[in-house]
Protein backbone atom coordinates (compact mmCIF):
# COMPACT_ATOMS: atom_id res chain seq x y z
CA UNK A 1 0.00 0.00 0.00
CA UNK A 2 1.30 3.46 -0.88
CA UNK A 3 1.28 6.41 1.51
CA UNK A 4 -0.69 9.29 -0.10
CA UNK A 5 1.31 12.21 1.27
CA UNK A 6 4.55 10.64 0.03
CA UNK A 7 3.25 10.00 -3.49
CA UNK A 8 1.93 13.44 -4.46
CA UNK A 9 3.90 15.79 -6.71
CA UNK A 10 1.89 18.80 -5.52
CA UNK A 11 3.42 21.55 -3.43
CA UNK A 12 1.95 20.28 -0.16
CA UNK A 13 -0.26 22.49 1.99
CA UNK A 14 -0.98 21.66 5.62
CA UNK A 15 -2.64 23.26 8.62
CA UNK A 16 -0.52 23.73 11.73
CA UNK A 17 -1.41 24.14 15.42
CA UNK A 18 -5.21 24.18 15.17
CA UNK A 19 -5.30 21.92 18.25
CA UNK A 20 -3.88 24.76 20.38
CA UNK A 21 -5.77 27.72 21.83
CA UNK A 22 -4.81 30.75 19.75
CA UNK A 23 -3.30 28.62 17.01
CA UNK A 24 -0.05 30.45 16.27
CA UNK A 25 -1.37 33.98 16.91
CA UNK A 26 -0.24 35.32 20.30
CA UNK A 27 -3.12 37.76 20.59
CA UNK A 28 -5.75 38.88 23.08
CA UNK A 29 -8.55 39.52 20.58
CA UNK A 30 -11.78 37.88 21.78
CA UNK A 31 -12.31 36.07 18.46
CA UNK A 32 -8.95 34.26 18.66
CA UNK A 33 -9.02 30.54 17.81
CA UNK A 34 -10.62 28.45 20.56
CA UNK A 35 -9.09 25.05 19.61
CA UNK A 36 -12.27 23.32 20.77
CA UNK A 37 -12.96 19.88 19.37
CA UNK A 38 -16.04 21.22 17.62
CA UNK A 39 -13.96 23.85 15.80
CA UNK A 40 -11.25 21.33 14.93
CA UNK A 41 -13.84 18.95 13.54
CA UNK A 42 -15.33 21.71 11.38
CA UNK A 43 -11.83 22.58 10.19
CA UNK A 44 -10.86 18.98 9.43
CA UNK A 45 -13.96 18.41 7.34
CA UNK A 46 -13.39 21.69 5.48
CA UNK A 47 -9.71 20.84 4.88
CA UNK A 48 -10.75 17.44 3.52
CA UNK A 49 -13.29 19.07 1.20
CA UNK A 50 -11.06 21.83 -0.24
CA UNK A 51 -7.96 19.68 -0.80
CA UNK A 52 -5.60 20.53 2.05
CA UNK A 53 -3.05 17.72 2.24
CA UNK A 54 -2.50 17.32 5.97
CA UNK A 55 -3.01 18.66 9.47
CA UNK A 56 -0.19 18.89 12.00
CA UNK A 57 -0.63 19.50 15.76
CA UNK A 58 1.58 20.89 18.48
CA UNK A 59 2.07 18.83 21.66
CA UNK A 60 1.92 21.13 24.71
CA UNK A 61 1.10 20.59 28.38
CA UNK A 62 1.43 24.04 29.96
CA UNK A 63 0.82 27.54 28.61
CA UNK A 64 3.19 30.44 28.09
CA UNK A 65 1.62 32.87 30.55
CA UNK A 66 0.62 36.39 29.68
CA UNK A 67 -2.94 37.65 29.64
CA UNK A 68 -4.14 34.66 27.61
CA UNK A 69 -1.76 32.00 28.96
CA UNK A 70 -1.06 31.29 25.28
CA UNK A 71 -1.45 27.57 24.44
CA UNK A 72 -3.18 26.91 27.74
CA UNK A 73 -5.78 24.72 26.04
CA UNK A 74 -4.34 22.00 23.80
CA UNK A 75 -6.03 18.88 22.43
CA UNK A 76 -3.67 15.91 22.86
CA UNK A 77 -2.39 14.91 19.40
CA UNK A 78 -3.08 11.15 19.37
CA UNK A 79 -6.84 11.16 20.13
CA UNK A 80 -7.14 14.40 18.13
CA UNK A 81 -5.67 12.65 15.08
CA UNK A 82 -7.86 9.57 15.53
CA UNK A 83 -10.97 11.73 15.73
CA UNK A 84 -10.12 13.72 12.62
CA UNK A 85 -9.25 10.64 10.58
CA UNK A 86 -12.53 8.96 11.50
CA UNK A 87 -14.41 12.01 10.17
CA UNK A 88 -12.53 12.58 6.89
CA UNK A 89 -11.92 10.66 3.68
CA UNK A 90 -8.59 11.72 2.14
CA UNK A 91 -6.89 14.09 4.61
CA UNK A 92 -3.55 13.03 6.10
CA UNK A 93 -3.14 13.77 9.82
CA UNK A 94 0.13 13.79 11.72
CA UNK A 95 0.42 13.26 15.43
CA UNK A 96 3.21 15.01 17.35
CA UNK A 97 5.17 12.92 19.81
CA UNK A 98 7.80 14.08 22.31
CA UNK A 99 10.31 11.25 22.64
CA UNK A 100 11.07 12.08 26.29
CA UNK A 101 7.42 11.79 27.38
CA UNK A 102 6.04 8.92 25.25
CA UNK A 103 7.24 5.33 25.55
CA UNK A 104 8.19 4.02 22.08
CA UNK A 105 6.46 0.66 22.51
CA UNK A 106 3.18 2.30 23.51
CA UNK A 107 3.41 4.86 20.70
CA UNK A 108 4.19 2.20 18.07
CA UNK A 109 1.03 0.33 19.07
CA UNK A 110 -1.14 3.46 19.25
CA UNK A 111 -0.20 4.67 15.77
CA UNK A 112 -0.47 1.24 14.17
CA UNK A 113 -3.95 1.00 15.69
CA UNK A 114 -4.97 4.37 14.21
CA UNK A 115 -3.56 3.21 10.87
CA UNK A 116 -6.11 0.37 11.00
CA UNK A 117 -8.85 3.01 11.01
CA UNK A 118 -7.45 5.09 8.13
CA UNK A 119 -4.73 3.13 6.32
CA UNK A 120 -1.89 5.29 5.05
CA UNK A 121 -3.29 8.57 6.40
CA UNK A 122 -1.72 8.80 9.88
CA UNK A 123 1.77 10.26 10.17
CA UNK A 124 4.33 10.73 12.94
CA UNK A 125 5.99 14.04 13.82
CA UNK A 126 8.95 13.28 16.11
CA UNK A 127 10.08 16.03 18.53
CA UNK A 128 13.23 15.71 20.62
CA UNK A 129 12.01 18.41 23.03
CA UNK A 130 13.20 21.80 24.22
CA UNK A 131 10.68 23.39 26.61
CA UNK A 132 12.28 23.07 30.05
CA UNK A 133 9.18 24.05 32.11
CA UNK A 134 7.30 21.12 30.54
CA UNK A 135 10.10 18.75 31.49
CA UNK A 136 9.87 20.00 35.08
CA UNK A 137 6.08 19.60 34.99
CA UNK A 138 6.56 16.00 33.83
CA UNK A 139 9.24 15.28 36.42
CA UNK A 140 11.78 14.61 33.66
CA UNK A 141 15.29 16.06 33.50
CA UNK A 142 15.97 18.01 30.31
CA UNK A 143 19.38 17.10 28.92
CA UNK A 144 21.16 20.42 28.54
CA UNK A 145 22.90 19.49 25.30
CA UNK A 146 21.19 18.85 21.98
CA UNK A 147 23.35 15.80 21.33
CA UNK A 148 21.88 13.89 24.29
CA UNK A 149 18.32 14.81 23.35
CA UNK A 150 18.83 13.57 19.82
CA UNK A 151 20.62 10.43 21.00
CA UNK A 152 17.46 9.59 22.94
CA UNK A 153 15.30 10.50 19.93
CA UNK A 154 17.40 8.25 17.70
CA UNK A 155 17.02 5.26 20.00
CA UNK A 156 13.29 6.02 20.26
CA UNK A 157 12.70 5.98 16.50
CA UNK A 158 14.90 2.88 16.13
CA UNK A 159 12.65 1.03 18.58
CA UNK A 160 9.46 2.18 16.84
CA UNK A 161 10.80 1.28 13.39
CA UNK A 162 11.85 -2.18 14.60
CA UNK A 163 8.41 -2.81 16.07
CA UNK A 164 6.70 -1.78 12.83
CA UNK A 165 8.88 -4.07 10.71
CA UNK A 166 8.10 -7.78 10.23
CA UNK A 167 9.63 -9.89 12.94
CA UNK A 168 9.17 -12.01 16.02
CA UNK A 169 9.37 -11.17 19.71
CA UNK A 170 12.82 -9.73 20.38
CA UNK A 171 15.14 -8.04 22.88
CA UNK A 172 16.08 -4.42 22.26
CA UNK A 173 18.76 -3.36 24.74
CA UNK A 174 19.80 0.28 24.64
CA UNK A 175 21.07 3.29 26.53
CA UNK A 176 17.62 4.70 27.33
CA UNK A 177 15.36 1.62 27.12
CA UNK A 178 16.22 -1.99 27.88
CA UNK A 179 13.40 -3.93 26.25
CA UNK A 180 13.16 -7.69 26.72
CA UNK A 181 10.81 -9.95 24.78
CA UNK A 182 9.02 -7.05 23.12
CA UNK A 183 6.59 -7.35 20.20
CA UNK A 184 3.98 -5.15 18.57
CA UNK A 185 1.02 -6.19 16.41
CA UNK A 186 -0.73 -4.82 14.37
CA UNK A 187 1.78 -3.31 11.98
CA UNK A 188 1.10 -0.28 9.78
CA UNK A 189 -0.75 -1.29 6.62
CA UNK A 190 2.04 0.06 4.35
CA UNK A 191 4.76 -1.34 6.61
CA UNK A 192 5.59 2.11 7.93
CA UNK A 193 4.13 5.57 8.48
CA UNK A 194 5.30 8.88 6.99
CA UNK A 195 7.71 10.53 9.42
CA UNK A 196 8.23 14.25 9.91
CA UNK A 197 10.82 15.78 12.22
CA UNK A 198 10.29 19.29 13.52
CA UNK A 199 13.89 20.31 13.97
CA UNK A 200 15.77 23.43 12.92
CA UNK A 201 19.04 23.00 14.81
CA UNK A 202 22.05 21.34 13.21
CA UNK A 203 21.30 18.16 15.16
CA UNK A 204 17.61 18.33 14.26
CA UNK A 205 18.27 18.61 10.55
CA UNK A 206 20.83 15.80 10.73
CA UNK A 207 18.28 13.62 12.55
CA UNK A 208 15.69 14.36 9.88
CA UNK A 209 18.11 13.54 7.07
CA UNK A 210 18.73 10.16 8.70
CA UNK A 211 15.16 9.24 9.70
CA UNK A 212 12.43 11.44 8.28
CA UNK A 213 10.50 11.80 5.04
CA UNK A 214 10.18 15.52 5.73
CA UNK A 215 12.08 18.00 7.86
CA UNK A 216 9.83 20.74 9.23
CA UNK A 217 12.12 23.70 9.76
CA UNK A 218 11.99 27.40 10.59
CA UNK A 219 13.53 29.79 8.07
CA UNK A 220 13.57 33.57 7.74
CA UNK A 221 12.27 33.47 4.17
CA UNK A 222 12.74 31.79 0.78
CA UNK A 223 16.23 33.19 0.27
CA UNK A 224 17.90 31.67 3.33
CA UNK A 225 15.45 28.78 3.03
CA UNK A 226 16.95 27.74 -0.31
CA UNK A 227 20.29 27.17 1.42
CA UNK A 228 18.60 25.12 4.14
CA UNK A 229 16.83 22.98 1.53
CA UNK A 230 20.09 22.34 -0.32
CA UNK A 231 21.84 21.32 2.92
CA UNK A 232 19.06 18.99 4.08
CA UNK A 233 18.74 17.30 0.71
CA UNK A 234 22.51 16.87 0.41
CA UNK A 235 22.71 15.37 3.90
CA UNK A 236 19.92 12.93 3.08
CA UNK A 237 21.44 12.01 -0.28
CA UNK A 238 24.76 11.24 1.44
CA UNK A 239 22.83 8.67 3.51
CA UNK A 240 21.12 7.23 0.44
CA UNK A 241 17.80 8.84 1.32
CA UNK A 242 15.42 11.47 -0.02
CA UNK A 243 14.03 14.01 2.43
CA UNK A 244 11.56 16.78 1.62
CA UNK A 245 11.58 20.12 3.40
CA UNK A 246 8.53 21.94 4.78
CA UNK A 247 8.33 25.28 6.57
CA UNK A 248 5.54 26.86 8.65
CA UNK A 249 3.75 30.11 7.87
CA UNK A 250 1.00 32.36 9.19
CA UNK A 251 -1.49 33.76 6.71
CA UNK A 252 -3.50 36.95 6.52
CA UNK A 253 -5.17 37.04 3.11
CA UNK A 254 -7.71 39.72 2.26
CA UNK A 255 -9.04 41.22 -1.00
CA UNK A 256 -6.35 43.95 -0.82
CA UNK A 257 -2.90 44.16 0.72
CA UNK A 258 -4.05 47.20 2.75
CA UNK A 259 -6.86 45.21 4.37
CA UNK A 260 -4.47 42.37 5.19
CA UNK A 261 -1.90 44.72 6.77
CA UNK A 262 -4.64 46.45 8.79
CA UNK A 263 -5.85 43.13 10.20
CA UNK A 264 -2.30 42.03 10.97
CA UNK A 265 -1.76 45.30 12.86
CA UNK A 266 -5.04 44.80 14.75
CA UNK A 267 -4.35 41.35 16.14
CA UNK A 268 -0.53 41.20 16.26
CA UNK A 269 0.38 44.76 17.28
CA UNK A 270 -2.49 46.60 18.93
CA UNK A 271 -3.74 43.44 20.67
CA UNK A 272 -0.66 41.23 20.97
CA UNK A 273 -0.16 39.37 24.25
CA UNK A 274 3.35 40.77 24.65
CA UNK A 275 4.04 39.04 27.97
CA UNK A 276 3.31 35.68 26.38
CA UNK A 277 5.38 36.65 23.32
CA UNK A 278 8.36 37.49 25.50
CA UNK A 279 7.98 34.31 27.56
CA UNK A 280 7.85 32.26 24.37
CA UNK A 281 10.90 34.00 22.91
CA UNK A 282 12.84 33.64 26.14
CA UNK A 283 12.20 29.90 26.24
CA UNK A 284 13.06 29.53 22.56
CA UNK A 285 16.29 31.42 23.09
CA UNK A 286 17.32 29.51 26.18
CA UNK A 287 16.37 25.95 25.32
CA UNK A 288 15.73 25.61 21.58
CA UNK A 289 17.93 26.09 18.56
CA UNK A 290 15.10 26.48 16.07
CA UNK A 291 15.84 30.22 15.89
CA UNK A 292 19.24 31.87 15.72
CA UNK A 293 19.90 34.73 18.19
CA UNK A 294 19.65 37.16 15.27
CA UNK A 295 16.24 35.77 14.27
CA UNK A 296 14.99 36.05 17.84
CA UNK A 297 16.12 39.68 18.02
CA UNK A 298 14.45 40.64 14.75
CA UNK A 299 11.26 38.66 14.93
CA UNK A 300 9.38 39.86 18.02
CA UNK A 301 6.49 41.08 15.86
CA UNK A 302 6.61 37.85 13.85
CA UNK A 303 6.26 35.87 17.08
CA UNK A 304 3.13 37.84 17.97
CA UNK A 305 1.68 37.29 14.50
CA UNK A 306 2.52 33.62 14.13
CA UNK A 307 4.97 32.08 16.62
CA UNK A 308 7.95 33.22 14.53
CA UNK A 309 6.83 31.52 11.32
CA UNK A 310 7.05 32.92 7.80
CA UNK A 311 4.47 35.62 6.96
CA UNK A 312 2.11 35.25 4.01
CA UNK A 313 0.37 38.62 4.13
CA UNK A 314 -1.57 40.39 1.41
CA UNK A 315 -4.04 39.92 -1.40
CA UNK A 316 -4.67 36.49 -2.97
CA UNK A 317 -2.15 37.35 -5.69
CA UNK A 318 0.42 38.42 -3.09
CA UNK A 319 0.00 35.23 -1.07
CA UNK A 320 0.11 32.95 -4.12
CA UNK A 321 3.22 34.71 -5.41
CA UNK A 322 4.97 34.34 -2.06
CA UNK A 323 4.13 30.63 -1.85
CA UNK A 324 5.57 30.26 -5.36
CA UNK A 325 8.85 31.76 -4.11
CA UNK A 326 9.11 29.01 -1.49
CA UNK A 327 8.37 26.37 -4.11
CA UNK A 328 11.10 27.79 -6.35
CA UNK A 329 13.49 27.70 -3.37
CA UNK A 330 13.02 23.93 -3.28
CA UNK A 331 10.53 23.49 -0.46
CA UNK A 332 8.12 20.59 -0.83
CA UNK A 333 5.34 22.41 0.99
CA UNK A 334 4.27 24.77 3.76
CA UNK A 335 1.94 24.72 6.69
CA UNK A 336 -0.65 27.45 7.12
CA UNK A 337 -2.03 29.02 10.28
CA UNK A 338 -4.84 31.55 10.50
CA UNK A 339 -6.43 33.59 13.26
CA UNK A 340 -9.79 32.08 12.26
CA UNK A 341 -8.82 28.78 10.67
CA UNK A 342 -12.28 27.93 9.34
CA UNK A 343 -13.40 31.28 7.94
CA UNK A 344 -10.01 32.21 6.53
CA UNK A 345 -9.36 28.77 5.04
CA UNK A 346 -12.62 29.08 3.12
CA UNK A 347 -11.37 32.33 1.55
CA UNK A 348 -7.89 30.88 0.95
CA UNK A 349 -9.41 27.87 -0.82
CA UNK A 350 -11.63 30.06 -3.00
CA UNK A 351 -9.01 32.62 -3.98
CA UNK A 352 -5.45 31.35 -3.44
CA UNK A 353 -5.63 27.67 -4.32
CA UNK A 354 -6.89 28.30 -7.89
CA UNK A 355 -3.98 30.68 -8.35
CA UNK A 356 -1.57 27.97 -7.16
CA UNK A 357 -3.15 25.57 -9.67
CA UNK A 358 -2.65 28.14 -12.43
CA UNK A 359 1.03 28.39 -11.44
CA UNK A 360 1.40 24.61 -11.74
CA UNK A 361 2.06 24.13 -8.03
CA UNK A 362 -1.14 22.16 -7.41
CA UNK A 363 -3.06 19.76 -9.63
CA UNK A 364 -6.56 21.01 -10.48
CA UNK A 365 -9.26 19.43 -8.32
Amino acid sequence: MSIPILDTTDFRLGLFSSNCSGGLAVTTIPERWSASWEDNLRLGRLADEVGIDFMLPIARWIGYGGATNFHEGVLEPIPWAAGLLSNTQRLNVFTTIHTAFNHPVVTAKQLATIDQMAPGRIGLNVVAGWNEPEYRAMGVDLPQDHDSRYALAQEWIDVVSTLWAPGERTDLPGRFWNLQGVESVPKPAAGRLPILNAGSSTQGREYAARNADFVFTIVAGPEDGAQVVDTVKADAAAKGRTTGVLTPSHVVCRPTAKEAEEYLHYYADENADWDAVDNLMRLQGLHAQSFTPEMLEMFRSRFAAGHGTCPLIGSPDDVADEIERYAKAGFGGMTLAFVDYVGELEYFAQEVMPRLEAKGLRAPR
